[in-house]
């Protein structure tokens, strides 16, 4: 299954570096720094890199889901700027229901035994990742936001234990996040940046 990642991702590399100034376009829009036809940028946290031979976080190839999720945002790449808000559930996209039980299990569901730590790493989490500890008005017992790349926006929102209740996990997008990525990337890119936090609270 990997080498079938690799060879969509390099498909599309291969297609989007057939156009004139690729690496210029992808530098304004995503956006990032160029040097020469590599554009480097901030992606889960890490530096990615993007060139014809591939995409790089840190050190690692991409050759995996991950990977996917990353070249679909190069792809959809687009001069328009975020628009956090409204922020949206992941259910609110057009067309999301049949994603919506696999967003919830790989995105929401895995914080939740973690929600009492979660407060106290918020700092950790938004440095790595960017982002903030997010207002009340947000909902939840606490929230913080964060960018797993540059033009998306995901608000985690948690609900910590109590006698009645159990405790929950609600991880909202920021308002045009599917201009930037189709939906079951959309779901994938809330799946790895849930990753990313838990490794951080290692």
């Amino acid at each position: 299954m990997e080498d079938n990642y690799g060879k969509i991702i390099n498909d599309y590399l291969e297609k989007l570096y057939r156009k004139k100034d690729a690496a210029a376009h992808l530098a304004e829009f995503l956006p990032g720094e160029q040097s020469g036809e590599t554009v480097t940028f901030r992606a889960f946290g890490d530096e990615c890199r993007i060139s014809p031979e591939g995409i790089f976080l840190g050190d690692e190839k991409q050759e995996g889901p991950q990977g996917i999720v990353i070249v679909l945002y190069a792809v959809h790449a687009r001069r328009m700027p975020c628009v956090l808000e409204p922020l949206k559930s992941f259910k609110d996209f057009p067309g999301s229901m049949p994603y919506v039980g696999a967003f919830t299990s790989h995105t929401q569901n895995p914080l939740i035994p973690y929600a009492e730590q979660l407060e106290g790493r918020i700092d950790r989490i938004t440095e790595s990742l960017g982002g903030k500890k997010t207002q009340d008005s947000v909902g939840g017992d606490f929230s913080f936001l964060v960018y797993p790349v540059p033009k998306i926006a995901l608000c985690y929102v948690i609900y910590e234990a109590d006698e009645d209740f159990p405790a929950s996990v609600t991880c909202l997008f920021s308002g045009n996040a599917d201009d930037f990525l189709p939906l079951d990337g959309l779901a994938d890119l809330g799946e790895y940046t849930t990753k990313k936090i838990i490794d951080l609270l290692a």
